[in-house]
């Protein structure tokens, strides 16, 4: 699992958000993004995490930052997560993981001492101009809407 380059413009992608709309990263420049990715929506790990960022909006604007949320899940299974947690930020599906893939956070998983392949919880800082300035490799599903707060707010 390669992970792209700190320093280096932000591998761009397009994928369908939770209404089934095309969302690229592109254009989202001139903010700052924190692009994170998730096993599952609709998990407790998953859903402490979503809600601690839906909490957070007004904190997330005020630093000029978006929010986008990648996993696996089909548009139809974001919009119910997006539903059920009144979600305010951007949903997107990558079930064929190419995107995962390409930001090096798809491989093999252990979990109760089965192994498979899946989603590293990882989140990716890129800021107005589309360079990735920081990669959080683990997070903590409780505290990662601060700390990625925290550190947007000191570096950007």
């Amino acid at each position: 699992m390669k992970k792209p380059d700190i320093g280096a413009p932000a591998p761009d992608f397009t994928l369908l958000d939770q209404n089934g709309k095309s969302v690229s990263l592109s254009q989202f420049k001139g903010q700052h993004l924190v692009v994170y990715f998730y096993p599952k929506a609709m998990t407790p790990g998953c859903t402490t995490q979503a809600c601690g960022i839906r909490d957070s909006k007004q904190a997330y604007a005020d630093a000029n930052t978006v929010v986008l949320a990648l996993s696996p899940d089909l548009p139809e299974r974001l919009k119910k997560f997006e539903d059920k947690q009144a979600l305010n930020f951007t949903l997107l599906s990558d079930p064929d993981h190419a995107v995962a893939d390409t930001y090096g956070v798809w491989g093999l998983k252990k979990f109760m001492g089965r192994e498979y392949d899946g989603i590293h919880r990882s989140t990716f800082i890129i800021d107005d101009k589309g360079i990735l300035r920081e990669i959080f490799a683990k997070v903590k599903t409780k505290t990662h809407h601060q700390d990625m707060l925290d550190w947007i707010q000191a570096n950007l």
